[in-house]
């Protein structure tokens, strides 16, 4: 994977935005809002102007003028430069055509798993799948609303990725939650002792109450 110069992926949704026309930071922040940007990458002003001045310092965007509307304060508005669009075209290249290890909080829950019961993990999986479907019928919604409105679909595939995405893991996280509570998953006899032993060393250790020597 390439090393950015500035690696925050806010930052390659600013320079998408200057590729269309200069703006500034405002201006950026509310078309990706109204374009449903902020659903796949994190937004808040605050973080916003930092990797602007980052943009800015690294020579991908400058700025182009000043401008006041009314009593509002200044606002700077910035253009690309040809090094900045550069930057765009191989970092979206990038991500479309190379996957990466990514590390999410439920692959995390997962390779911890057996320091809960199977009984237990059972039915946390149980309630992961009941969110999924909330999630996903809600995003369908979301969705058809869109097409109503006539967005083209150029416009929603990420949200139709995640869509799929969510699907197929409930789909694999249902099944997986159904072998745990009928016992069928391989290993589950050994997670079962681990976690008898684990009870047993509990019983037989002294109590703690708490106090430390001083």
């Amino acid at each position: 994977m390439t090393k950015r110069k500035v690696s925050n992926p806010l930052a390659l949704a600013c320079l998408a935005c200057l590729a269309e026309r200069p703006m500034h930071p405002y201006e950026m922040a509310t078309t990706m809002r109204e374009r449903g940007k902020d659903q796949s990458i994190r937004l808040n002003y605050g973080s916003l102007y930092t990797v602007v001045e980052a943009l800015q310092q690294k020579g991908l965007i400058v700025a182009q003028e000043t401008e006041r509307a009314g009593r509002r304060p200044e606002r700077t508005v910035y253009r690309l430069t040809d090094a900045g669009r550069m930057e765009l075209i191989d970092w979206v290249s990038e991500l479309l055509s190379a996957p990466v290890k990514e590390y999410t909080r439920f692959e995390a829950g997962l390779s911890l798993a057996g320091v809960l019961s199977p009984d237990d993990v059972a039915a946390l999986l149980k309630q992961r799948c009941d969110r999924l479907e909330a999630d996903i019928h809600q995003r369908r919604s979301l969705l058809q609303l869109d097409q109503q409105r006539g967005l083209s679909r150029l416009f929603v595939i990420e949200s139709e990725y995640l869509v799929a995405m969510r699907e197929a893991e409930l789909v694999w996280t249902r099944q997986l939650a159904e072998e745990i509570a009928s016992g069928t998953l391989e290993g589950i006899e050994q997670w079962a002792a681990f976690q008898r032993s684990i009870a047993e060393r509990e019983r037989a250790a002294p109590a703690d109450d708490g106090a430390h020597e001083q």
